[in-house]
């Protein structure tokens, strides 16, 4: 009779064990130390085997320093979302005979930007996200990158929001829209440090969210030619505010994805002309997508140069194009010998607005 009482019991705790686990390793049943005498980053050295590729992604950027002696608040990447996402990408370069990449031989500038997205400024812990139902708009703590995190509940024993608390983490790729957002969950929350905070990302996260491969499989564009040489921008109309106005047309060629140029889709056409103040060949060009919105987008178009201005010749022209995120630029290279003082493009198409928006365009050196 006791053996079956205590077989019940181990059975009963068993489930409930079971219950609050999260499936993926969300929800980490080891103890986890809530406070820890040292700095973050000595949290961080501390535990060899779980985050030894982000201290080397740390080191390597020299963010040690915003770790040891500022207060902020870690989103702490642990081993495997380093090594998913480096397999991920070294399979793609296999494929293009390309060496592969470790963290050491990354792209400095792109590993310094995803590195820093998960070091927030300021302490953020659960009672403070608890006191705000819509979450909290915060910061990185290098570049000031917008992020967003809330605190949420798990479902456990087949209650909605009975199980222990986590945060949603989000990427907000400067969107006001939430359905842009590219978020993820930690497995383990509220470390204290000397100096912040520590939040420890599910082990499933790939690190970068969904940018690394993105990053550093992008191939940029050759040098602006409206940079270059300068010259004349012009448009077939203009916002309400004019060129100078907060969505004005000179926001299209400021190479700054976060303005835009913004006018009515009536007629349904418009031209964007940039005269040069010296003839040169292009052999590329770029679009890049507003903020939000994306019926908005431009679909169709075509590039033309002209000698003159009055005679043009078309270089190149594209269908039924989509963006895959907000502030995407497409970089569209084609075949052309000419040096031309006039650079127009045509947006014929947009997705279905009232409006057509873009971010910026620009010509660009042929290579």
């Amino acid at each position: 009779m006791k053996k079956l009482h205590f077989y019940i019991v181990a059975m009963f705790f068993a489930a409930v064990v079971s219950s609050c686990t999260k499936d993926g390793g969300a929800y980490d049943p080891t103890t986890i130390d809530k406070e820890f005498k040292g700095t973050t980053y000595e949290y961080l050295k501390s535990k060899p085997g779980i985050y030894d590729s982000l201290l080397k992604a740390i080191d390597r950027i020299g963010a040690q320093s915003i770790l040891t002696d500022s207060s902020v608040t870690l989103f702490a990447v642990t081993n495997p979302g380093f090594q998913v996402a480096l397999t991920n990408l070294n399979n793609l370069y296999a494929l293009s005979d390309k060496p592969a990449k470790s963290i050491s031989t990354l792209s400095m500038e792109q590993l310094d930007t995803m590195v820093t997205q998960y070091i927030i400024r300021g302490r953020f812990d659960a009672d403070t996200l608890r006191q705000q139902q819509d979450g909290l708009f915060m910061t990185s703590a290098k570049s000031g990158y917008p992020m967003h995190a809330s605190l949420q509940k798990a479902t456990a024993s087949g209650s909605t929001g009975g199980g222990p608390e986590y945060i949603l983490i989000s990427d907000t790729k400067r969107s006001q829209f939430n359905r842009d957002w590219v978020g993820t969950t930690t497995s383990s929350i509220n470390i204290k440090t000397r100096n912040g905070l520590v939040h420890v990302v599910t082990s499933d996260h790939v690190f970068g969210f969904d940018d690394f491969i993105k990053r550093l499989t992008f191939n940029p564009p050759p040098p602006n030619l409206f940079k270059i040489y300068g010259g004349v921008h012009t448009v077939s109309r203009e916002s309400g505010g004019g060129p100078s106005g907060v969505e004005g047309s000179n926001n299209v060629i400021d190479d700054n994805p976060e303005t835009k140029f913004l006018v009515g889709w009536d007629p349904k056409n418009v031209t964007l002309t940039f005269e040069l103040n010296v003839a040169a060949v292009a052999g590329a060009y770029t679009v890049t997508a507003a903020n939000d919105a994306i019926d908005r987008d431009p679909a169709d178009w075509n590039l033309q140069g002209s000698v003159n201005g009055s005679n043009w010749v078309t270089l190149d022209t594209k269908a039924n194009q989509s963006f895959n995120d907000r502030f995407e630029q497409k970089v569209i290279r084609f075949t052309n010998r000419e040096a031309y003082k006039f650079y127009r493009l045509n947006i014929t198409r947009n997705n279905g607005s009232d409006a057509m928006q873009m971010a910026d365009w620009s010509v660009n050196l042929a290579k």
